[in-house]
């Protein structure tokens, strides 16, 4: 792993995949521990979550099914503030056990708008598993069920995480080189 430049920012080596996915499988056995006996809904949240959820899948060993939402609240390496519902879940949740599956948890914005739209659902009972959380940046009362990495308060990239639209692709996690 090396420095890479994405857009006008340099990134250095942070998370490496191995790390990744040691932390995904811990995850999804221990989700699959506590759902053995019954069929959850993973319900990731796009675009970011595409990599995570697709490799926690593949260790999940436990039926389920799997639905998306899409929500904006990034612009360029900071939050909005708001989160805006740019796709709904197209499934009846109606007395599921559904998981949320982020890539990410910082502010918990977009965590309150997910509890906001499934306590309309009528579900059984939510639980949220995230990839990465900065818990020093976090700001709500929400319960967050499952950490796989937690971070510090700095941009990442990487691993289904992007800087305007790029930077997804990359199997290991960056973090923004801070100015020297």
């Amino acid at each position: 792993m090396k420095e890479i430049k994405i857009h006008d920012k340099i990134f250095v080596p942070y998370i490496t995949f191995e790390e990744i996915e040691h932390a995904i499988k811990k995850v999804a056995n221990t989700l699959y521990e506590q759902h053995k006996n019954d069929v959850p809904v993973f319900v990731g949240v796009l675009n970011g979550v595409i990599m995570f959820m697709s490799d926690f899948l593949k260790h999940y060993p436990g039926e389920c099914e799997i639905s998306f939402l899409k929500l904006k609240s990034y612009e360029g390496t900071h939050t909005t503030g708001k989160v805006e519902m740019e796709m709904e879940i197209p499934m009846d949740l109606s007395g599921r056990h559904v998981i949320i599956l982020e890539d990410i948890v910082d502010t918990g914005n977009t965590l309150e708008a997910l509890y906001e739209i499934l306590n309309k659902k009528n579900v059984k009972s939510v639980k949220i598993a995230t990839l990465l959380f900065k818990p020093d940046s976090y700001k709500k009362d929400l319960p967050i069920n499952m950490v796989a990495i937690s971070i510090p308060n700095r941009f990442v990239v990487g691993y289904g995480l992007d800087y305007d639209g790029l930077g997804r692709n990359l199997p290991d996690i960056y973090q923004i080189k801070l100015e020297e």
